[in-house]
Formats: structure tokens, C-alpha cells, sequence
């Protein structure tokens, strides 16, 4: 193979910069080549054949701006390389015509005068049109907004104009070729609509994995909350390797940047109320099938982090509503497991587990019916470090560090299934008050060793 560099009329660096990359890249497979150490903050564009000022929403913010050179490479030697150079540099400028005729066309209307059109296109069948799901997406956005604590009017203001605006490039010519700008494009073009620049970033940066902004956090989640449950809804949950819709993608979509933003996220409501703004019903077990799929996402996503597969278990088992604090539960936990005196923790408290898990009702702890010193010091340990439910992994093991050894002295001494049955069940009560301390963080059980 030959490597060849050619060139392209600077004129069309006045095109967005993801645009020409798209071109480069993705239709001629060829390199594009940016200025090192330059100081310009990416390439930006207008329509007039002039380089606009503006920085470009798709811009790498710092990154240097395109050369009006690329590189092609030719299956063969250097043989008539010139006719080579030339050929590849007309049909690029032909694809660079092109994009600049749909851009200089699309820039004719505001963004916003293109949302109409969404009602030709459809989202799916039983689902209407893409301006019904955009319709969808504001009202729901606005509950997320809510739910994430966003109260700031300016950053509500800018995340409902951004998912109002959202899907509008849909229909534009520039993404009708070239889907893989959508966003992208929606993104320049609410700059050349004179939108705020929070909007066009959160359009802009609406399809990433991770949004980096809050207005693109409520835009992104929106999106993914309304794809999923309408879809699950309609009978398109994904099967085997098959997934059509892109759900999982999807689903990976909505607990990453929650996890990323650190942002307490209640799945369970949030699926709730978008089921409500369905045109079709979603029942109660495929809101069940929903937060299953979703946490079987977040699953992945924690084992891929490098976390242990029975020490993500044990928190998802507890906690798969709240994506956010379930991944710090397992960093917690990860940690907790990876101690040295971790085998003389677990098993003490493991013991309480055991022993309760089976009993049909909770029994009352009176502590006049203690018999043994040794139950009577656990009750007193107890009452003295448990002065409320614990909400953390750290603070659950940190009083089952300070319950241990009363725990073994207790085991060592008393036998709990006592024949006289209310001092049996005095002694259950206790224990199920230590098992019970995990309620909510983490299910022990399944961890190597339990």
C-alpha cells in the first residue's frame, strides 16, 4: 500500500468540522489532517465561504483546526501517483459540493422551524411519530429534571428548549445523508439559530455514551427512558443476539452517565413515568421486564469496571433502582472483601443470616427474657452501635466490625433454638435485628465465602 496526500479548497473549511471528517472518514476512508499547536478552538463554519469565528459545538475544545489536506491510501506502488492524487481530490471535492449545498439549503430555516416535519416521521407504529416521541421526551424531561434536583431556572430553561429542539435535524438534508452527524447537526445548527450555547452543546452531545453537561444529561436520559419502556411496551424487547432498536445500547445509555454525574436516579419511578406518557399501556410486569433489562445493563457496566461478579450481585440484589449509589455501594464492598481480616467478618455475620433467613415472622426483642451473659452483651452491643438504619456499606460493616466478637461469644455460648419457645424467639428477634442491618445496601449471601 501507498499512502498519498491530497488537497481540498480551503473554502469548504468553512463546513462544520465534524462534517468534513464524516466526508474524510467515513464515505472516502481517508485521514484528515489538522494543524499541530495551533491555538484555534476547532474548526467552525458559516455558509458565506468565510471561516466564522465561532467556535464549533463539535468542536474538541483546544483541538487544532482541519488543514485543507488529507491522506488516501492506495492499494498498489507509486506508479501514476499524481493521477491517483487527482482523482481521489475530485471525487472530495464533489462529496465537499454536496454538503455544502445541503447546509447552505438547511440554514435557510431556524432548527426550530423544522420540528413540524418530525410528524412525517415515524418513530414506530404503535409508538407515532418522532414528534410524538419528542413531544414525549419534554414531558418526561421534565419530571427527570425534577427528580435529578435540577431547580436552577436557567439550566431548566436550556434543557427544555434543548429536548424541544432535540430531534428537529432529523429531517434537515445534511442528516437525511449523512445520519451519523444527527445531533451533531442539530447542534450547529441551533448556533446559526442564535440559540443559547447550553442548548446547542446539549443537542449536540445528546447521542454520546456520557454527556458532560446537566442540560445534556436530562436531553440523553429522556431520549433513552422513552426508547426503552415504549419499545418494551410494543413487544420489541430485545431477544438472543437480537436487538434491532439498539436497547441495550440504549440501556447502557441511561445508567453510564448517572453513574458518570454521580446523580441519585430512582429507575423504578422514572419508568413509571414514562409509561404514563405512552400511547399504549405498559402493565406493571413490563415495568418489571424494563427494570430487570436495565439492571442487567448496569451489571455489565460494573463487572467491566474491573469489580468482582459476586460482590456486584450482592449490591444489585439490594439496590438496582439507584444506578449512582449502587456503583459506590460496590466500590465500598469491593473494598471491604479485599481486606485481610475480611474472613473473620463475614462469617460472624453470615451466622445471623443463616439462622433467621427461613423464619416466616419477625419476632420482638424483650430483653427481660435474656438468660445467658453472652446475650445479654450482644443485646447491649446492639443497642449501643446501632443507633439508627445504617445507608452505606461503610457504615452497615463498620457496626458489624464492633458486633463480631459479642456475635461469636453469643454463638460459642447460647443455643439460640431454646425449648422454652418465647426465650427461642427472644434470642431470633436479636439475631434478625443484625441480619436486617443490610436491608437496603446489600445482600451478603451470595459472596464467596458466606
Amino acid at each position: 500500500p501507498t499512502a498519498v496526500m491530497g488537497g481540498f479548497n480551503e473554502e469548504f473549511l468553512a463546513l462544520p468540522r465534524d462534517v468534513l471528517i464524516s466526508v474524510m472518514k467515513k464515505h472516502q476512508r481517508y485521514f484528515p489532517i489538522q494543524r499541530v499547536g495551533a491555538t484555534l478552538q476547532g474548526q467552525s463554519g458559516n455558509v458565506s465561504g468565510k471561516v466564522s469565528s465561532q467556535s464549533s459545538v463539535s468542536s474538541d475544545p483546544g483541538g487544532s483546526p482541519l488543514l485543507p489536506h488529507f491522506i488516501a491510501i492506495r492499494n498498489g506502488d507509486d506508479i501514476h501517483i499524481d493521477t491517483v492524487r487527482e482523482g481521489n481530490e475530485h471525487v472530495l471535492g464533489a462529496r465537499f459540493a454536496d454538503a455544502n449545498f445541503f447546509v447552505r439549503e438547511d440554514v435557510k430555516l431556524k432548527l426550530e422551524e423544522y420540528r413540524p416535519k418530525l410528524s412525517s416521521l415515524t418513530f414506530h407504529t404503535k409508538l407515532g411519530s418522532m414528534l410524538d416521541k419528542s413531544d414525549r421526551m419534554l414531558k418526561l424531561g421534565a419530571e427527570i429534571g425534577a427528580m435529578l434536583g435540577y431547580k436552577d431556572a436557567a439550566l431548566v430553561k436550556n434543557y427544555a428548549r434543548a429536548i424541544y429542539l432535540s430531534k428537529a435535524d432529523l429531517v434537515t438534508q445534511m442528516v437525511t445523508e449523512m445520519t451519523s452527524l444527527q445531533g451533531i447537526i442539530g447542534g450547529e445548527y441551533a448556533l446559526r439559530s442564535g440559540e443559547p450555547a447550553e442548548v446547542a452543546k446539549a443537542i449536540a452531545e445528546q447521542y454520546q455514551t456520557v454527556p458532560q453537561t446537566k442540560e445534556g444529561l436530562v436531553l440523553a436520559l429522556s431520549d433513552r427512558l422513552d426508547s426503552l419502556v415504549g419499545l418494551f411496551a410494543a413487544g420489541l424487547a430485545p431477544t438472543g443476539a437480537k436487538d434491532p432498536f439498539g436497547l441495550r445500547r440504549a440501556a447502557i445509555g441511561l445508567v453510564q452517565p448517572i453513574i458518570e454525574h454521580g446523580v441519585k436516579f430512582d429507575l423504578v419511578q422514572a419508568i413509571k413515568l414514562s409509561a404514563k406518557l405512552q400511547p399504549i399501556p405498559v402493565s406493571d410486569e413490563t415495568q418489571k421486564q424494563i427494570l430487570d433489562f436495565i439492571t442487567g445493563r448496569l451489571s455489565v457496566v460494573l463487572k467491566d469496571s474491573g469489580y468482582k461478579h459476586d460482590v456486584v450481585e450482592a449490591v444489585l440484589a439490594e439496590q438496582s433502582a439507584n444506578p449512582a449509589a449502587a456503583a459506590w455501594a460496590v466500590k465500598q464492598l469491593q473494598a471491604w472483601v479485599s481486606r485481610e481480616d475480611w474472613s473473620t467478618i463475614l462469617p460472624g455475620y453470615a451466622r445471623c443470616v443463616r439462622i433467621t433467613r427461613d423464619q416466616k415472622e419477625s419476632f420482638n426483642v424483650n430483653e427481660k427474657l435474656f438468660v445467658e451473659t453472652e446475650e445479654k452483651a450482644l443485646f447491649k452491643a446492639v443497642q449501643e452501635n446501632v443507633k439508627e438504619q445504617p445507608v452505606t456499606v461503610n457504615e452497615f460493616l463498620e457496626i458489624v466490625v464492633k458486633l463480631i466478637p459479642s456475635i461469636n461469644a453469643f454463638f460459642d455460648k447460647v443455643l439460640v433454638m431454646a425449648e422454652d419457645q418465647k426465650v427461642k424467639e427472644n434470642r431470633l428477634g436479636l439475631l434478625q435485628r443484625i441480619a436486617a442491618l443490610s436491608k437496603g445496601i446489600a445482600d451478603l449471601s451470595g459472596l464467596e465465602g458466606f
